[in-house]
C-alpha cells in the first residue's frame, strides 16, 4: 500500500467520518425541534384551539339567561346569569396574562385579545348589574327591552372577540402546522444529503480502492501471466532452439573441413575457386546463425558492476562513426547527467552496436542517430516500487515501425530483412532483462524510433578520507630513504 494511497484513504475515511458527523448533528436538531413541537402539541395546547367556540358558547347562553332575566324578572334566572358569569369571569383570567403567567395561549395575538376580551367582559357585566337595578314589571313592552341595548351592544362587543379570537387560533393552528412541516422537512432533508453523501463518498472509496490497488493488482497479474508465458515459449523455444543448432553445427564443421581439402584440389579452375568462396560465405553464414541461436537459447550471465552511463555510448560512437559516415548517416552523443548505472560493460555495449544498426537501416538516405543518458523512475522487475534509473537512449530519423511489424517486435525469428534472423531484438531484450533492466521503444511512422535501456542506478560511494602520516611513520620513511643506496 502506498503513501499516496494510504494518504487518500485517510482523507476520505475522514471526510466519511465528517459526513456521518454532521448527519447525526442535524437529525439531533430535528428531534429536538420536533420534540418541541410534541412537548406543544398536548392536550391542552389542543384545547386552547377551541377556545373561541367554547366562549362564544358560554357568552350565548349568558345572553339567553339575561333575556330571560328582562322578560321575567326572575330571581332565580339572575341568580343562575351570576354563577355562569361568575365562571365565565375566571376562565376568561386563567388565560388572562395579566392575571395568570402559565397561560397556554400559543400566540401574541390571542394574548392581546384575551386581555382585551377580559376588560369587555368587566363592561358587559356592568351593563348586566344595569339591567338588573332597573325595577320595571316583568311585561313584554318595548320599553322593557330598550333597557338591553347597552348589554347587547356588549354581548356583540364579545362576541366580536370571540370572533377575532377564533380568527387567531386559526393563525397559530397555521403557524404550528407550518413549523412541524418546516422540522420534518428539515430532518428528511439531512437524512437524504446524509445517504447521498454517504453513498457518494463510498462509491469514491470504492474508485480509488480500485483504481490504486486491485487495477494495477489487475494489470501486474495480466503482464506477469503473459511474461510467464512468454519465458515458458522462450524456454521451450531456446531448448529446441539449442538442440538444432547443436545437430547443424557437426555437419557443418564436417563441410568446412572438406571445403578446405577440396578448395587444394581445385587450384588453378577459376569455375571452382568461385563456387567453394561462395559455399565458404554461406558456411561462415550458417555459423553465425548458429551462434546467434545458442547466444539466444543460453545467454551468458552478466557480471555487473558500477559504471558511468555514458561511457558505453562514447565507445560505440567511436566504434561506429567512421562506418556510419560512408552511408552517409551521422551519430551523435548529446551530453547529459552524470550517473553510474549497474550493468555489464560489455554485453551493455554489445546491445547499443545491435541497436545502433538497426537505426542505421531504417534510415533512408541520410540522417542522425542520437545517443542520450537521461535519468528517471520506473519499476523494474522484482521492484513493485518505482526505482531511480538511468536511460541509454538510441534516437534515429528513420521511418518508424508500421502497427504490423510492431506487433510482433520482440518475437524469436521474426524478422523484415532479407538476410536477417530476427534474432537481434530478441537476444538485446533478454540480456537487458537478465542485467536487471529493461528495454523499452518509442515510434512515430515517418518520424523516427527511439529505443531506451533502462538500468538501475547506483549511488556513488562516499569519497575515502584521507589518512593523516603519524610523525613516527615519518620518521620511519625518512630513514628508510636514508639507507636507500643513490
Amino acid at each position: 500500500m502506498t503513501f499516496r494511497f494510504r494518504q487518500r484513504l485517510m482523507l476520505l475515511v475522514a471526510a466519511l467520518g465528517l459526513v456521518a458527523g454532521l448527519t447525526l448533528w442535524g437529525m439531533q436538531q430535528s428531534w429536538l425541534r420536533i420534540a418541541q413541537l410534541e412537548h406543544r402539541l398536548t392536550s391542552r395546547r389542543l384545547e386552547s384551539f377551541r377556545l373561541a367556540d367554547d366562549f362564544q358558547g358560554r357568552l350565548n347562553r349568558l345572553n339567553n339567561s339575561m333575556l330571560r332575566f328582562a322578560a321575567r324578572r326572575e330571581p332565580k334566572v339572575w341568580s343562575d346569569f351570576e354563577q355562569a358569569s361568575a365562571r365565565l369571569d375566571r376562565w376568561i383570567d386563567e388565560f388572562d396574562t395579566r392575571l395568570n403567567k402559565d397561560s397556554n395561549l400559543s400566540s401574541d395575538a390571542e394574548r392581546q385579545l384575551f386581555q382585551q376580551l377580559n376588560d369587555a367582559f368587566n363592561e358587559y357585566m356592568q351593563a348586566a348589574r344595569e339591567v338588573h337595578t332597573n325595577q320595571h314589571p316583568a311585561v313584554v313592552s318595548v320599553e322593557a327591552f330598550n333597557q338591553l341595548d347597552d348589554f347587547e351592544r356588549q354581548a356583540q362587543r364579545l362576541l366580536d372577540f370571540g370572533a377575532q379570537l377564533s380568527n387567531a387560533h386559526r393563525a397559530a393552528e397555521e403557524i404550528f402546522l407550518q413549523e412541524a412541516n418546516g422540522s420534518l422537512g428539515l430532518l428528511r432533508m439531512f437524512m437524504m444529503a446524509g445517504v447521498i453523501l454517504m453513498v457518494a463518498l463510498v462509491a469514491a472509496l470504492g474508485v480509488v480502492i480500485y483504481r490504486d490497488e486491485i487495477a494495477p493488482l489487475r494489470t501486474k497479474l495480466v503482464l506477469s501471466e503473459a511474461l510467464l508465458e512468454r519465458q515458458e515459449k522462450l524456454a521451450t523455444l531456446g531448448t529446441l532452439a539449442a538442440g538444432i543448432a547443436h545437430e547443424i553445427r557437426n555437419p557443418l564443421t564436417s563441410i568446412k573441413a572438406r571445403l578446405y581439402t577440396l578448395a587444394k584440389h581445385i587450384k588453378g579452375n577459376q569455375a571452382g575457386i568461385i563456387d567453394a568462396s561462395m559455399i565458404s560465405g554461406e558456411i561462415v553464414r550458417l555459423e553465425r546463425i548458429v551462434q546467434e541461436v545458442l547466444q539466444f537459447a543460453r545467454p551468458s550471465d552478466p557480471a555487473l558492476s558500477p559504471v558511468r552511463a555514458d561511457l558505453p555510448l562514447l565507445e560505440v560512437r567511436d566504434l561506429m562513426s567512421a562506418s556510419l559516415e560512408k552511408s552517409g548517416v551521422q551519430i551523435i552523443v548529446e551530453p547529459g547527467p552524470a550517473l553510474l548505472l549497474s550493468m555489464d560493460h560489455g554485453l551493455t555495449k554489445q546491445v547499443l552496436i545491435n541497436l545502433v544498426r538497426n537505426a542505421t537501416e531504417a534510415i533512408v538516405g541520410e540522417g542522425t542517430v542520437t545517443l542520450r543518458v537521461r535519468q528517471g523512475q520506473a519499476a523494474l522487475r522484482g521492484h513493485p516500487e518505482p526505482v531511480p534509473v538511468g536511460i541509454l537512449e538510441v534516437e534515429d530519423t528513420g521511418t518508424g515501425i508500421p502497427p504490423d511489424v510492431e506487433k510482433r517486435l520482440f518475437d524469436p525469428f521474426f524478422t523484415t530483412k532479407e538476410s536477417g534472423t530476427g534474432l537481434g531484438l530478441s537476444i538485446a531484450a533478454r540480456i537487458i532483462e537478465k542485467q536487471g533492466g529493461a528495454l523499452q521503444y518509442q515510434t512515430h511512422v515517418g518520424r523516427g524510433t527511439t529505443f531506451g535501456i533502462v538500468l538501475p542506478k547506483v549511488e556513488p560511494a562516499p569519497p575515502e578520507p584521507a589518512l593523516s602520516a603519524t610523525p613516527s611513520a615519518t620518521a620511519s620513511t625518512d630513514s628508510t630513504a636514508s639507507r636507500t643506496p643513490a
